[in-house]
């Protein structure tokens, strides 16, 4: 099932979140972005979303919940 995950480490980015050992980066721009995810971020001023704590969609195991969440 190698489709599920990519990580790549010559991103200049990379790694864009600390605290997980593996970074899947097949979501790099959440799909849940503009969703009510229930993940770690908050709001800035601005209306922006800061997901930059959040690690959910970067996490292998995810990967099934993501891809459900665009099959209903």
């Amino acid at each position: 099932m190698s489709y599920k995950f990519f990580e790549n480490k010559e991103c200049e980015y990379y790694p864009c979140h600390s605290g997980i050992d593996k970074i899947n980066c097949l979501f790099c721009f959440c799909p849940l972005y503009k969703e009510d995810c229930k993940g770690n971020y908050t709001v800035l001023p601005n209306g922006i979303k800061d997901c930059s704590n959040c690690t959910f969609p970067h996490r292998e195991e995810n990967y099934d919940k993501l891809i459900e969440k665009f099959n209903t």
